[in-house]
């Protein structure tokens, strides 16, 4: 008989408790001899010395235990803001959440934008109040707190008093607000109720799974995670309350990729949700995110369990497993047929760039190398380097995140660095429409004429490609060439940001059957798209912000001023009672370190989360322009010399 397996993830606001909860169930399931310790730099999921340093998590970690006959493979996620990508890479392996709140702290800004990704992804989720012994500990205030800011959907399991748990939900205990939020969702149940005929718990109860994990109710349990409290009965709902999907091993492939670890003696490992099919030691599988990639052979399976590597000989359909070999292999990439894998949902995009450079000059290649292994562990960095200028550059999503980076290259490949202040990631458009013509016949033998057609389009649209011209004036595969090109070419306009919402179509083009080269094609695309971005000239287009501001009634007048100040504009806020929600957009450059002023102003009681909304027009003035960096191809015979290797 196949083996209920259940994927979830544990989420938070940084400081909620979400680790020890982790180690917690760990502990209870068998699965650890004893609880470590965030604080002490003892817990298993925190592995690396950065993290046992700090006391903070920056990596996602899995473990796997067994409970009441389920396979649960659990997700340790970071609660910091900054390294929130890590739970956006895991939210596609996930089966379900337990999302964690403070009873101290409630609902915070970080909590908010989690819950939103976990609602839009339709992933059951099960809220738990944690540390509701410490001092300052209100479970009913977070409890209509989350009413308010999350969901209303949700149903408290236990009577929650201090140090104190009780069900409210068993045979014996039936309680009337319960049965109405749940008959709501079964017609037959609710005329039942209505005429006064009593629903047996069985039938209730598995309503209550289904409503669970169709994510249309999200049941909210509690305890102290540090003492243990509530982690029982948490096991218990988890392997109760959640109906794992079906997943089908006889299917072909269907898996992504969510972590990747560089082992000093197993190399690039890959942990993937099957999601169907199974992969076996020795196959060959298809990367389908990378079209050009050949197919990849398996090497080791593995799964962490108990803290260590443990060889296994297959991973099946719905679990999780530990994969080498897959050398080409990025987090977010698709082994198999895509279908079955959810989208990506986008909780953080990088806004800020640094340049990292070596204490020491003869390090700058061992960098190199080892931000180039930080980013197949993190897409989002986006790795930059300029050969030529002998520049590193990587994308981040806040400040803490070049602390971390530092220690990692520190304390993983003995590179000591040093990084530039961070700026603001802006992007530029065309102004208006323009052709950008380049003739590249000199010095022989080349040849490759090109006329683009480039146009503004809508904002947000990113970069549309389309050819007009006959592979009669432009061989096929000469066309594939300037096609694979446009978006380097647009990796940097004329004020030194990638170019977008642009429309480009090629329509005119010539080459020779004698004079033309594979790459000549390529040399001159950049030349003729720069060309016509000097014709038209660029917007400089800037990050703006959808923000949340919760806080009470005194601050509102302080709160739209600071607001209006930093160029953002805010809906009418919505009062209620003693205190105020505020939505609104503001541009990133204006404020970057609101939050820390926010909780300056308001004693650390206001809300405050942010999103990129979209990238929109600001003046040159209000952004920044930067020099082009390496060779710009404006500048021709250089660029030439350069892409042939001859300078």
């Amino acid at each position: 008989m196949t083996q209920t397996i259940l994927n979830v993830g544990i989420l938070a606001h940084v400081d909620a408790g979400k680790t020890t909860i982790t180690e917690q169930i760990l502990y209870h399931s068998g699965s650890l001899r004893s609880v470590g310790s965030v604080d002490k730099g003892t817990s298993s999921t925190d592995t690396l010395k950065v993290e046992q340093e700090r006391g903070i998590s920056v990596r996602l970690a899995t473990a796997t235990f067994e409970y009441n006959g389920v396979k649960v493979n659990v997700i340790d996620t970071p609660g910091h803001v900054d390294f929130c990508a890590e739970v956006e890479y895991s939210l596609r392996a996930l089966d379900a959440v337990v999302l964690v709140v403070s009873a101290v702290e409630g609902v915070q800004g970080h909590t908010i934008s989690l819950f939103t990704a976990i609602k839009k992804m339709y992933i059951p989720c099960f809220i738990f109040i944690n540390k509701v012994d410490r001092v300052g500990a209100d479970v009913d205030a977070v409890v209509q707190d989350i009413g308010k800011t999350l969901t209303k959907k949700i149903v408290e399991l236990q009577n929650i008093t201090g140090d104190t748990l009780s069900s409210r939900w068993n045979k014996l205990v039936q309680k009337d607000d319960i049965i109405q939020q749940l008959i709501e969702f079964d017609d037959g149940l609710m005329e039942r109720y209505l005429d006064g005929v009593p629903i047996d718990f069985v039938t209730l109860n598995q309503l209550l799974i289904e409503t669970t994990s169709q994510a249309q109710l999200y049941p909210v349990l509690g305890g102290a995670a540090k003492n243990g409290l509530g982690i029982g009965e948490l096991l218990d709902a988890l392997t109760t309350y959640f109906k794992s999907p079906v997943a089908k091993s006889n299917k072909p492939l269907s898996a992504v990729v969510f972590k990747i670890e560089h082992d000093k003696g197993l190399g690039k490992m890959c942990y993937l949700r099957i999601f169907n099919g199974s992969i076996k030691p020795r196959e060959q599988i298809k990367n389908a995110s990378r079209v050009l990639t050949q197919d990849q052979k398996v090497g080791q399976l593995k799964i962490n369990y108990k803290g260590k590597y443990q060889d296994i000989d297959e991973i099946r359909a719905g679990d999780i497993g530990i994969v080498s070999g897959l050398s080409a292999a990025k987090v977010g990439d698709i082994y198999g047929e895509v279908g079955a894998i959810p989208a990506m949902l986008s909780l953080s995009t990088p806004m800020l760039t640094v340049q990292i450079k070596p204490k020491k000059d003869a390090q700058v290649m061992e960098l190199v190398q080892a931000v180039s292994q930080l980013s197949d562990e993190d897409p989002l960095l986006a790795m930059q380097w300029l050969p030529n200028l002998r520049e590193l550059h990587v994308k981040i999503t806040g400040t803490i995140q070049i602390e971390i980076i530092q220690a990692h290259l520190l304390q993983r490949y003995g590179v000591e660095t040093k990084f530039s202040e961070p700026s603001i990631i802006y992007k530029e458009t065309p102004s208006e429409m323009s052709f950008g013509y380049e003739c590249y016949w000199m010095p022989k033998p080349c040849w490759a004429i090109l006329k683009f057609k480039i146009e503004p389009a809508q904002r947000g649209s990113g970069v549309e490609y389309s050819s007009e011209v006959s592979v009669n004036d432009v061989a096929a595969k000469y066309q594939n060439e300037i096609k694979q090109t446009i978006d380097k070419a647009l990796e940097q306009g004329i004020k030194g940001w990638e170019v977008t919402d642009c429309k480009i179509t090629l329509v005119e083009g010539e080459d020779h059957n004698v004079h033309s080269r594979s790459g000549d094609f390529i040399i001159a695309t950049p030349m003729a798209i720069m060309n016509g971005l000097t014709e038209s000239g660029t917007t400089l287009l800037e990050p703006i912000l959808s923000f949340y501001i919760s806080a009470s009634m005194d601050l509102l007048g302080a709160i739209t001023s600071d607001i209006t100040k930093m160029r953002g504009t805010f809906h009418s806020p919505d009062i209620q009672g003693e205190s105020f929600t505020l939505k609104g957009t503001i541009p990133a450059s204006t404020s970057m370190n609101y939050p820390i002023k926010l909780a300056s102003l308001s004693g650390g009681k206001a809300k405050y989360s942010s999103k990129l909304e979209s990238y929109q027009p600001c003046t040159d003035e209000q952004g920044q322009i930067r020099e082009y960096r390496g060779i710009s191809p404006l500048d021709r015979d250089k660029w030439i010399l350069q892409a042939r290797k001859a300078l």
